[in-house]
């Protein structure tokens, strides 16, 4: 193949929303610098408040704290940054949520195996250990929120994300396209799309097209601005990877269509020229299983000694409100089909089922949002004010610690539903839906889609199942928290 010169667009194309977003001034390598300078801070702003807390509660239970305190921030701070620097969190090329919550805990327990040390070397008296290991617990949760909030800002000054160059066909781009732009904490931005089609057949694709579209025939320079390049077509032949490795770009993929495979963290093997991808379902292997059963323990048990007093108040609350009962029990789907009951607080009117048939009866278009979503966004069952309250929080699900107490449920997982929104479901999912424990919190619950219709919690709880690990639950339970924050979802 003859060797061509392509013309890729300059660094300002595709940035011309309004607003402070800085990443059209900066080069590449700025861009990456400034990445990783904001997320530092930010992991050192972290450890600072951490200190502050865990020395706070040292002060107030009179604890002994004669340690330099000085020195082991600074120790602490080198192991840290060092650490996660080390495990590639100072980028935004390694995105993937789920993974990068797995190389931050690793990395705090790098770092704080190192300070321990430091400790053990330094002070072998201390009484800092317990301290020490606190404190780290605190810096994974507390950093990953602030990370959050780093990458967001990251985000809207259009820094976060690398300029991207799409090759392949034009309809394969533009989807690529699409799904980039409406996930820009994946850290890459298309600003235009390479082609090996003529230009004269591209005239209705150039105008559907928000991005420019240039062919490989086309002769000019090649962008500084440019880092990235995705194959969207997925069938790169030697003579295309050949070429595309010759361009200035410093990271080139190959991005086939794996949607319906549901993977999160494919593991790839070679196997002579061909590349194999392993699909496992980790979480029906027994001792995972039984692992997850450790865990709900180890969260369940401390959640419920501080739930109980809340749950006490609501429940007065309640019975304020309407006469009844403070809290009532539904028949769920379980594990391996087993029909249990689920407990809440009563957020509805005791007589919620008449309610809400007469309201069906008389309103068509009520009862065809239920019938989609088995919600209803003006419910005449709600209590007033605290019925709306707990559900908007989530809080009328706490007694529910009760079923991950006795082993209904777990702390996360797909979430139990009654028999008559299962049967909407067909036999298949039902069958792998009810393979694994139903969840206090779930996948489905802490997504933007969680008012999402019967196809949304099939796709979600799918995807649960089939890519689930220790990470993905403590993401799930991690996400959780603005997710009731926000009310989202709950109605």
């Amino acid at each position: 193949m003859p060797d061509v010169v392509t013309t890729v667009v300059p660094a300002s194309v595709g940035m011309a929303k309004p607003g402070p977003r800085l990443g059209a001034n900066v080069t590449p390598a700025e861009r990456r610098r400034l990445v990783a300078a904001a997320l530092m801070v930010g992991d050192l702003v972290t450890l600072t408040i951490v200190m502050g807390l865990l020395q706070l509660g040292a002060a107030m239970a009179a604890s002994d704290t004669d340690t330099n305190m000085a020195s082991l921030m600074l120790v602490w701070a080198l192991a840290l940054c060092g650490s996660l620097g080390g495990f590639g969190l100072y980028g935004s090329d390694r995105a993937e949520p789920v993974d990068r919550l797995r190389r931050r805990t690793l990395g705090n327990v790098v770092a704080a195996a190192v300070v321990l040390t430091w400790l053990a070397v330094d002070d072998p008296a201390s009484h800092l250990w317990g301290f020490v290991v606190a404190g780290a617990g605190l810096t994974v949760v507390l950093g990953y929120y602030v990370e959050a909030l780093v990458r967001g800002a990251l985000v809207r000054r259009d820094l976060w994300s690398a300029q991207t160059v799409l090759y392949g066909t034009m309809p394969a781009c533009l989807a690529l396209a699409r799904d980039l732009a409406s996930h820009p904490e994946l850290g890459l931005k298309p600003v235009a799309i390479l082609t090996d089609e003529e230009a004269d057949a591209l005239s209705e694709a150039m105008e559907a097209s928000e991005l420019p579209v240039i062919t490989r025939g086309q002769a000019n320079i090649i962008s500084p601005g440019i880092e990235v390049a995705l194959c969207a077509s997925g069938d790169l032949h030697v003579e295309k990877a050949d070429w595309l490795a010759r361009l200035p770009l410093r990271q080139i993929f190959v991005v086939h269509d794996a949607s319906m495979l549901q993977v999160l963290n494919p593991q790839l093997r070679a196997m002579g020229g061909l590349l194999g991808l392993e699909l496992r379902s980790a979480i029906h292997m027994p001792h995972n299983l039984r692992l997850k059963r450790v865990l709900d323990l180890i969260v369940a048990i401390p959640l419920t000694l501080l739930a109980l007093p809340v749950v006490a108040v609501l429940a007065l609350a309640v019975k304020a409100v309407d006469n009844g009962p403070a809290f009532y029990a539904q028949p769920r789907i379980g594990r391996n089909g087993h029909v249990f009951k689920v407990y809440k607080l009563r957020s509805m009117y005791a007589d919620a089922e008449a309610r809400l048939a007469a309201h069906l009866e008389a309103d068509s278009a009520a009862r065809q949002e239920w019938e989609r979503f088995f919600k209803l966004s003006s419910d005449p069952r709600i209590l007033p004010r605290i019925g709306q309250l707990i559900r908007r929080t989530s809080l009328d699900e706490l007694p529910q610690l009760w079923n991950v107490l006795r082993g209904e449920m777990s702390i996360v997982g797909p979430r139990p539903f009654p028999a008559y929104h299962n049967q909407c479901f067909d036999t298949a999912f039902q069958a792998l839906r009810t393979s694994v424990p139903p969840g206090l919190t779930g996948l489905w619950q802490v997504t933007d889609r969680s008012d999402g219709d019967l196809a949304v919690q099939k796709r979600q709880d799918s995807f649960y199942i089939h890519n689930w690990s220790f990470w993905l639950d403590f993401y799930v339970l991690l996400q959780t928290v603005p997710a009731v924050l926000h009310g989202r979802g709950a109605k």
